[in-house]
């Protein structure tokens, strides 16, 4: 079967970045299931898909505007100190959930100094050409109760 809209199909990938750093990956873990055409993934992973069937290997690189999209300078932003409740626990690196006037987004602490806490608001990944190396391992209809929850039916012994 190949991979169209409203198929759930399931790939283990690795994520490179530009530099040839491994991102992210399935090595060791499950594999990804996800209904696919339902925007689970990002656009330029789905498009490259399209038409695989169970056994394919394909590698590709995906740019930003299929991706995370380009950096945005404005999602960066200086915060007073003393708009922290446990400012002496915050740590470059760090992720939270930020309230915007569009809605709730991660961010991630960029630096830390006497006065601000400069937070980034971009996806780390923004502005990336991406690499990806996926193997399909399985292809098949989404159920109804698939496609009405947006959430696949994991197989028995697998978490996502």
């Amino acid at each position: 079967m190949k991979i169209t809209k409203e198929t759930v199909v399931t790939i283990s990938y690795n994520l490179r970045d530009t530099e040839g750093t491994l991102r992210d990956t399935t090595e060791g873990k499950d594999p990804l299931c996800y209904i696919h055409g339902a925007g689970q993934l990002i656009p330029g992973v789905e498009k490259q898909l399209d038409d695989k069937q169970a056994g394919d290997n394909v590698k590709f690189i995906v740019k930003p505007d299929e991706a995370y999209g380009f950096r945005n300078e404005e999602l960066i932003h200086d915060i007073p100190f003393e708009q922290f409740e446990e400012p002496h626990d915050l740590q470059v690196g760090m992720e939270f959930e930020a309230q915007t006037e569009y809605g709730p987004i991660i961010v991630q602490i960029i630096s830390i100094d006497d006065d601000f806490v400069t937070v980034d608001g971009n996806h780390p990944l923004a502005g990336e050409e991406l690499e990806f190396e996926i193997e399909v391992i399985d292809v098949r209809e989404a159920t109804e109760s698939e496609l009405a929850s947006g959430e696949v039916d994991i197989p028995k012994g697998m978490t996502q």
